[in-house]
């Protein structure tokens, strides 16, 4: 059978892919530490795991109707965004996709009472939520297939936890896989207005969008560094008035992938948390513990 073998909450930024030179230039002429962070995860992770198949929980990919998982063999082209293309322009990307891990998970809607469906158009648009963290995770490594599921937008909390019951379901049935997830998307998520943007590009947390914005991204940070996944599950609708990119439905996915209130995994941060333009930004990443997702806690754990 198939399983997780790690899984990470990492941000995509735009800044991330811009020349050196202008991440400089914004960044009161020091290296963005989300650079610096991806470069290390690459290396400690990507480069050295034993692994097939790399899952993109993709916040920016938003469906209506149904859950959707790419399904082609391969997808290749040019990337230019719509929201950035003066910064993220003609941006080449070649990699494997895994169809029988995508059939395999749509497969479980039915028992998890959700929709989900595999899609192999080659036409099926892409977006940089999955393409700036493959330039820096997966770029140069040819046999590592690369799949993203979407969020819904007409889903709530519990759907998108369906969503990873789904998926982990789909991967234990594939046989020998073993695959990392990445829940790609922000913490806070509120942009500084177009006229005030510019006076707050550098990634120094103080700006952030407001100090509570701020103080509620670190609270979260703290839980996943101790594994309270339960935490941050409980606490949603406090975080949701921090407006977390997609609604955090990107982490809620991945999540439900792997346990949900019983996961236990802590985190290990690449980098530090980061301002952008307002936008609260951390590389979070889950290592499989020894004993499993969801070991059971002892009763002081939940003092």
């Amino acid at each position: 059978m198939g399983e997780i073998v790690g899984a990470g909450l990492l941000a995509h930024v735009p800044t991330i892919v811009l020349p050196e030179q202008t991440r400089l230039e914004l960044n009161e002429g020091k290296e963005i530490t989300l650079v610096t962070g991806l470069r290390e995860l690459r290396r400690e992770v990507f480069e050295t795991l034993d692994y097939d198949t790399v899952v993109v929980l993709d916040s920016h990919w938003a469906t209506t109707v149904e859950f959707v998982v790419t399904a082609q063999q391969r997808r290749a082209g040019l990337f230019t965004s719509e929201e950035l293309p003066r910064g993220m322009c003609r941006m080449s990307y070649d990699f494997p996709g895994d169809p029988e891990l995508a059939h395999n998970v749509a497969a479980f809607a039915d028992k998890h009472g959700t929709w989900i469906t595999p899609i192999d158009d080659q036409y099926l648009p892409i977006y940089y939520a999955t393409i700036n963290l493959w330039k820096f995770l997966g770029e140069g490594l040819p046999d590592k297939r690369w799949v993203t599921i979407g969020v819904c937008q007409t889903g709530d909390m519990e759907d998108h936890l369906r969503l990873g019951r789904a998926l982990a379901d789909g991967i234990a049935a594939t046989p020998g896989r073993k695959v990392l997830l990445i829940a790609s998307g922000a913490l806070s998520h509120t942009f500084w207005p177009l006229r005030e943007l510019r006076d707050h590009e550098a990634g120094d947390p103080r700006h952030i969008f407001t100090p509570e914005a701020r103080a509620a991204d670190l609270e979260r940070i703290a839980w996943f560094q101790q594994g309270r996944h339960d935490r941050v599950l409980e606490t949603m609708p406090e975080f949701w008035t921090y407006k977390p990119e997609a609604r955090f439905f990107h982490y809620l996915m991945m999540i439900g992938a792997l346990g949900e209130q019983a996961c236990t995994a802590p985190a290990r941060q690449y980098g530090e948390y980061e301002n952008s333009i307002g936008t609260g930004q951390a590389h979070l990443w889950f290592d499989r513990p020894s004993r499993g997702w969801t070991a059971p806690r002892q009763e002081n754990d939940h003092a």
